[in-house]
């Protein structure tokens, strides 16, 4: 037994009607991974901060470091400096020039917390142009 659909017609008829039932379908998985993976890219990661691959930059004729010692002593170049007298010994290594960049480097085993309060001396002595020190990672 055979059964035509076309009622004799040669001529197929246009459908201009569009299915949306796929797009909806995709749409929705789409949905649903997007909500799975949001909350998976803001997990807290751990970083080492001391090493640095960025280019490294021209360094100036006669750079003026300033040295956090692992004990949270204070060198500037060679000689050790005390926190009180920071600014002063600043002043008269640059010659009263605060716009000079300061570059701080600081031991490994010092905490953040203790090379940001040596920033906020830098700070509070006018010295706003610090450049801080890494090691510099082969690629």
């Amino acid at each position: 037994m055979s059964v035509r659909l076309d009622h004799g017609k040669d001529d197929l008829e246009e459908v201009h009607e569009i299915n949306v039932t796929p797009f909806i379908d995709v749409m929705l998985v789409l949905l649903i991974i997007f909500m799975v993976a949001a909350p998976l890219a803001t997990v807290d990661i751990s970083v080492d901060l001391p090493a640095s691959t960025a280019q490294p930059q021209p360094h100036p004729d006669k750079p003026l470091f300033l040295t956090v010692k692992p004990d949270l002593t204070l060198a500037l170049g060679d000689d050790t400096i005390s926190r009180d007298g920071l600014g002063a010994t600043l002043e008269q290594a640059t010659n009263g020039d605060k716009e000079r960049r300061i570059f701080l480097r600081a031991d490994k085993l010092v905490s953040y917390g203790d090379v940001m309060e040596v920033m906020n001396l830098l700070r509070a002595a006018g010295f706003l142009k610090v450049a801080l020190v890494g090691l510099e990672k082969a690629q």
